[in-house]
């Protein structure tokens, strides 16, 4: 039977980047690759025709991209709910016009509660006051605001001062996902990650904002003790991982399409991984056979398989298993 929700498309638009981030493979990069108007016009009917709704640009940072604006519009044209995903450090400069251009959500990348944390951790002096000040304007342009945080080690006993700061902003979702950096990420004292965050958790989501998905270091001992032991970060509860029945994203410069957007970034050197996005005579196909049996593979394994899943993937396949719908904009 047809999936009757609408599917999120992940565009990477981009890999360059004005940001320095410690744990990212994009920090400072000066790659010339860009994904143009024409190309999103090309597969613009098979989006549709494969049931999205939702699309996404990321980076890189978009925003460094030139024609970042007519995307957006060009999406908005072909009824899309347009969405980037950002460090800030432009958005002031650009919200009003990317609200102009039909901009739907705009999520800010903040690791920190404060500029002199977030502005270290991202060896970019401003960006912290920036990304806020952005988000704030994004709201009263009717724009969803959303943050999205990489917790670990250094940063987690500032959580609980990060979501008062978001919650006065008005910021509307907020994502904390577990550091990932190829290696095991060792907690000092894990007990006392559960002191600090637990509270942001549990607290009610109509005085504070909750963060979307799973604990960032699970729900139950077993994915605690995963997590914390292993590095090994929340999956989807199983049997099946559903995000991949939802998502596609798209890696423009290598030609390659993926059902979750965790997955292109956990990669080992035994090939490529996804699809082609480009049949055999050059066709652009976003469901092709080839595709659905990638899909197919990790619904089937994702929960057994995946080291590197986010806690919002794993929220949202697990609210689709328990309650057969989600919000939008729940990914």
């Amino acid at each position: 039977m047809q999936n009757p929700r609408n599917k999120y498309l992940f565009i990477r638009i981009l890999e360059a980047c004005n940001a320095d981030c410690f744990m990212c493979e994009y920090a400072l990069s000066r790659d010339t690759y860009r994904f143009t108007p024409e190309d999103f016009t090309e597969l613009l009917p098979e989006a549709l025709a494969a049931g999205v709704g939702y699309v996404r640009f990321t980076g890189g940072e978009p925003l460094m991209h030139r024609e970042v604006l007519e995307l957006v519009r060009v999406g908005t044209e072909h009824g899309m709910r347009m969405s980037l995903i950002t460090n800030g450090m432009f958005l002031p400069r650009f919200v009003d016009r990317l609200a102009e251009a039909g901009l739907a959500q705009v999520i800010v990348s903040l690791d920190g509660s404060s500029g002199e944390t977030h502005d270290v951790y991202r060896r970019s002096p401003g960006m912290f006051d920036a990304g806020l000040e952005g988000l704030r304007r994004a709201r009263d342009l009717g724009i969803i605001p959303r943050v999205n945080t990489v917790v670990g080690p250094h940063n987690y006993a500032q959580m609980p001062d990060l979501q008062r700061v978001l919650t006065e902003a008005g910021v509307e979702q907020w994502e904390l996902s577990a550091i990932k950096l190829g290696r095991e990420i060792r907690y000092p004292d894990p007990a006392d990650v559960l002191t600090a965050c637990d509270p942001i958790y549990e607290a009610d989501p109509r005085k504070v904002l909750v963060p979307l998905g799973k604990r960032f270091y699970g729900e139950k001992p077993e994915e605690q003790k995963a997590y914390f032991d292993e590095s090994i970060t929340p999956r989807p509860s199983g049997p099946l991982c559903l995000v991949t029945d939802d998502v596609i994203y798209l890696d423009g410069k290598n030609g390659r399409a993926f059902s979750c957007s965790c997955l292109p970034h956990t990669e080992d050197d035994a090939g490529p991984g996804g699809a082609p996005l480009r049949n055999t005579s050059g066709k652009v196909e976003l469901n092709s056979p080839v595709f659905r049996e990638h899909a197919d593979l990790f619904k089937a394994n994702g929960p057994t398989l995946c080291n590197g899943c986010s806690a919002t993937a794993a929220g949202y396949s697990d609210d689709l298993a328990r309650l057969g719908a989600v919000p939008e904009w729940s990914y």
